[in-house]
This record gives C-alpha cells, structure tokens and sequence, in this order.
C-alpha cells in the first residue's frame, strides 16, 4: 500500500514562493505518475500538474511558468515549487499518485496554501 503525507503549506504573499513535499512509503520508482493537485472551497478539485518516471512533468495553464515539480526517488520525496504566487493559488493541495497495474490510485490528506497580503 502507498502512503502519501503533504508537507510545506502555509501563508505567503502575492508574488512569494513555497516549496511543498509529498512524502511516498516504499519505493517511489513502483509509481507511474505521481501528480498534484488543488481545491479551494466551493470548488471543484483541479489538476495542477504532474511527472512521469522519465521525470517529464506537466502542468495546467493556469501555473505554467510559475510551478515547477520534481522527483527525488533516493528520498522517495516528490516536490512543488511554487513561485509567483497569486491569490488565486490559494487552495488545499493534494498529492496524487498512480500506478498502471492494478489501476491504484493514491491521495494524501492535504496541505493548506493561503496567499494574501
């Protein structure tokens, strides 16, 4: 079974930056896609972006440019780094991850994210 646990939210102002992990159990390379995503209330949860086992990430329009994700298979640790941020990125973020056999699919409990001044 794997477990997730989001770290590093918090508050920060417009135009700031924060780093959020996303700690796996077990090996991280059993994982297809390891992805994030956000919801703020009253909202629907949204794709933020995504990567790969090649470490090929993708992201939605809405952070293109301004987040960035990597993957550290040694600390079985995947990461969003979050620059520029704008009140609109103010949400609960949550770690997804996926694997093919088996079609699982993982969620942690969530990390809170508040950007204002």
């Amino acid at each position: 079974q794997v477990q997730l646990v989001e770290s590093g939210g918090g508050l920060v102002q417009p135009g700031g930056s924060l780093k959020l992990s996303c700690a796996v159990s077990g090996s991280i390379s059993s994982i297809d896609f390891m992805r994030w995503y956000r919801q703020a209330p009253g909202n629907k949860r949204e794709f933020v972006g995504g990567i790969n086992r090649s470490g090929s990430a993708g992201y939605a329009d809405s952070v293109q440019g301004r987040f960035t994700i990597s993957r550290d298979n040694a600390n079985n640790t995947m990461y969003l780094q979050m620059n520029n941020l704008k009140p609109g990125d103010t949400a609960v973020y949550y770690c997804n991850a996926y694997q093919l056999v088996g079609n699982y699919d993982y969620w942690g409990q969530g990390t809170q994210v508040t950007v204002s001044s």
